[in-house]
């Protein structure tokens, strides 16, 4: 009878340490405009894709204004189709994009309301986020609706029609550049070199973007870039993601790859734990990132 108890009793812990290995994570990652995620998040989410873990993009506006020669319904029909072509270069689960003009918004409650209930629906684990002191107004505006929303999730009055969270995710901010009022921290760093060409076919699914509206708001003659698909890619990758990473920055790749040799890592994604929501710590941090130190 011991032994029967034994055996039954491993074979629980068993059963539960490989349902714990098995749980399917979601992630809801939170733009303002359609390919605002794929830039900061492509990789990564590709990553979470492959193993079997439920990522969702969201953009708050329908990008209707990004563009040098079209605009309005026209442009928005063209960048919702782009987004779909580029969750399935991803592989993940679904790209929503919201009917709010491009250009035009704000941190209202309505939007906010908006964000609540697609985190509720989506039984967000991680959401991701812009911070909301970059150079545009609406990835600001986002970013204060993603932060607004961060402890209304929970709140069962706030958004009564969607029921509310059990529990509060962590949110993250996906990286940018600017200084004031801080510099971004890179708190976590995802090494997407396995997945660069994953995340190219994905931006280069936005094309009238990757080939149109960002060169030529950079000043590049975009009768100068390549019409053939692999051309295309090629040129995308070259200009936009080919860039090493630099000593500094790869300090934090040391933290979560402590086998990795860093000198070769070449494109990495680096996010900021929010103050607001779940605050992980390390180990909780790589069990919401299972492919932290698999190098």
């Amino acid at each position: 009878m011991r032994k029967l108890i034994m055996a039954l009793c491993l074979c629980f812990a068993f059963t539960t340490l490989q349902a714990q290995q098995k749980k399917v994570l979601n992630i809801l990652a939170i733009g303002a405009h359609p390919d605002d995620c794929d830039s900061k998040f492509g990789g990564t989410a590709a990553l979470f894709a492959q193993m079997g873990h439920k990522v969702k993009f969201l953009a708050l506006t329908n990008g209707d204004a990004g563009h040098y020669a079209m605009g309005g319904g026209v442009l928005a029909k063209k960048r919702r189709q782009e987004a779909k072509d580029a969750a399935k270069a991803l592989g993940i689960a679904e790209y929503e994009v919201l009917d709010n003009h491009d250009g035009e918004l704000f941190p209202t409650l309505n939007v906010r309301l908006e964000v609540i209930r697609r985190i509720r629906d989506w039984d967000a684990d991680i959401v991701l986020g812009l911070r909301p002191n970059d150079y545009h107004p609406d990835h600001r505006n986002a970013g204060s609706v993603v932060q607004d929303a961060a402890y209304m999730n929970i709140v069962p009055n706030v958004a009564p029609d969607t029921p509310p969270l059990k529990k509060n995710p962590v949110f993250l901010y996906m990286s940018d550049h600017f200084k004031k009022p801080y510099p971004f921290q890179k708190d976590i760093a995802v090494v997407i070199d396995d997945v660069i060409d994953i995340k190219v076919k994905g931006l280069a699914a936005h094309d009238s973007q990757m080939f149109e509206w960002l060169p030529w708001t950079n000043g590049v003659d975009v009768s100068t870039i390549p019409k053939g698909e692999q051309e295309r890619l090629a040129w995308l990758k070259d200009k936009w993601m080919n860039r090493t990473a630099d000593a500094n920055t790869l300090e934090a790749v040391k933290r979560w790859y402590p086998n990795l040799d860093v000198s070769k890592v070449k494109h990495v994604e680096y996010f900021e734990i929010c103050e607001y929501g779940k605050q992980p710590t390390d180990e909780e941090i790589k069990e919401m990132f299972p492919m932290l130190g698999a190098k």
